[in-house]
């Protein structure tokens, strides 16, 4: 048998001297406008508006029909022009929508009851023995004490006590509970 050696072909080495250049788009959250000043939403918006203010003109009498007619075109301007927030219009009449149609859940955890407010009253009327740290010691003590306190507050288990002592410091009057923590939760 007859042995076969590799030989490796030597590769031209390449040399790059110029550099790629590219152009970044500038300016992308910008839509184009389409027809003269109105971009493509816009003229939708307010050919909709038209159309629809031309439909109920021909078949509405016109005492009902010009009301109606100012009603829908008023609306179609505010869906072309109007943004709320940096948001636009559209977006609003939609949140409102489903707010509209969907159920609502309202959650609210008080966790001070009224029957719990005698025995509160009863242990008030002697003096306090509980522990309330030194806050000169050191500012390192002093803010992990307040940190636990506004976080026990925060979840909705601080006591009446720490609600007190972190009124003044932070101005955390109740725990604030959304309908979106406490889906999440």
């Amino acid at each position: 048998m007859q042995s076969y050696r590799a030989y490796s072909i030597p590769r031209p080495r390449m040399r790059y001297t110029c550099a790629m250049q590219f152009q970044v788009p500038q300016f992308i959250e910008i839509e184009d406008k389409i027809f003269g000043p109105l971009t493509f939403k816009q003229f939708v918006y307010l050919g909709g508006g038209a159309g629809t203010a031309y439909i109920l003109w021909r078949v509405l009498p016109s005492y009902i029909a010009i009301p109606v007619m100012l009603a829908a075109a008023g609306f179609a301007v505010a869906l072309a022009f109007i943004e709320i927030n940096g948001r636009p219009f559209i977006v609003h009449v939609e949140s409102a929508f489903y707010y509209l149609l969907r159920a609502k859940l309202y959650l609210w955890n008080n966790e001070r009851r009224d029957a719990q407010k005698p025995a509160l009253a009863k242990v008030s009327d002697t003096p306090a023995s509980s522990y309330i740290p030194k806050l000169s010691d050191s500012r390192l003590h002093e803010l992990a004490w307040s940190l636990d306190v506004n976080e026990r507050i925060a979840a909705g288990v601080g006591s009446d006590t720490d609600r007190a002592q972190a009124a003044p410091q932070s101005g955390i009057v109740a725990p604030v509970r959304t309908m979106r923590a406490a889906v999440w939760r």
